[in-house]
C-alpha cells in the first residue's frame, strides 16, 4: 500500500491531496568542538576535533513532501510526547489550509497511534462519534482499535503505517541520513538555539536547491529466500 501510495502521490497533488512522510529525530545533541576544524589538503575530509562541549539535546519532528522531495513542516523541542506530535500535525495543517487530505505514512509508535491523535483526526474529520475508552471500550480500546481508525480512507487525515522492521520504507528516514551525513556528524553548536537555528536553516537551503523527490524503486516483490 505505502509503495502505491508513493506512486500516486503526484496526482494525488494535483486533487491537493498531500503525501507526507513523517516521523522524529530525537536525542539530537548540541555539541560544541573545543578547537576549530583541522585543515586538510583539497579532495580530502575535513579533520574535526573530537573533544567537545555539550550543550543538552533537541527532538525534532519533520513532515516530509514525497512528491516535491522537501521538508513540508518541522517543529523542534525538548521533548517528543504524545502532545508534541499532535500540535505538530495541528500546526502543519493549519499552515496549509488548501491541502483537502493528509496522506501521512509513519511507524507505529505509540504517540503516533494516541488518543489525542484519534480526538483530532476525528475532530479534523467532522466526525461526531463516540470513541469509547482507552483502554476498555470502543475505538479507544486498544492501540490496534486506534490505529484501524487512523488508517480509515473516509477521514481528513488518513495514516499509513509502515511494517514492524521496515522503518527504511518511510521517506523521511532517507532525508534524516542527508542531514545526519551533511550537518550533524560533523557539526559544532554552541548552545541549543544554535542547533535550532542551523538545522532550520539548513531545511531552507535544502528546499531552495537540492530537493527533488526520491526514485523510489521497490516493486514490492517478495524477497528470494
Amino acid at each position: 500500500m505505502i509503495n502505491g501510495l508513493y506512486q500516486q502521490a503526484p496526482e494525488l497533488a494535483k486533487q491537493d491531496e498531500i503525501v507526507i512522510c513523517n516521523d522524529e529525530m530525537t536525542g539530537v545533541q548540541a555539541l560544541e568542538r573545543t578547537q576549530p576544524d583541522h585543515p586538510t589538503r583539497p579532495g580530502q575530509e575535513r579533520l574535526i576535533e573530537y573533544e567537545y562541549i555539550r550543550h543538552g539535546t533537541l527532538a525534532f519532528i519533520v513532515s516530509f513532501n514525497v512528491t516535491l522531495g522537501g521538508v513540508l513542516y518541522v517543529t523542534a523541542g525538548p521533548t517528543r510526547t504524545e502532545a508534541d506530535y499532535v500540535a505538530h500535525l495541528r500546526q502543519m495543517v493549519e499552515a496549509y489550509p488548501e491541502v483537502k487530505r493528509w496522506h501521512i505514512v509513519a511507524d507505529n509508535l505509540n504517540t503516533h497511534c494516541s488518543e489525542s491523535l484519534v480526538r483530532y483526526v476525528a475532530s479534523e474529520s467532522d466526525l461526531d462519534l463516540d470513541l469509547g475508552l482507552k483502554g476498555k471500550s470502543g475505538i479507544l480500546h486498544s492501540m490496534q482499535t486506534r490505529a484501524d481508525f487512523l488508517a480509515s480512507q473516509d477521514h481528513r487525515i488518513v495514516f499509513y503505517y509502515t511494517p514492524k522492521h521496515a522503518s527504511w520504507m518511510n521517506q523521511v528516514e532517507i532525508w534524516f541520513s542527508i542531514i545526519a551525513r551533511k550537518l550533524l556528524r560533523k557539526g559544532s553548536f554552541l548552545s541549543l538555539e544554535d542547533l535550532r537555528t542551523k538545522v532550520l536553516a539548513f531545511i531552507d537551503y535544502y528546499n531552495r536547491t537540492l530537493a527533488k523527490p526520491f526514485k523510489w524503486t521497490y516493486a514490492g516483490k517478495a524477497l528470494a529466500v
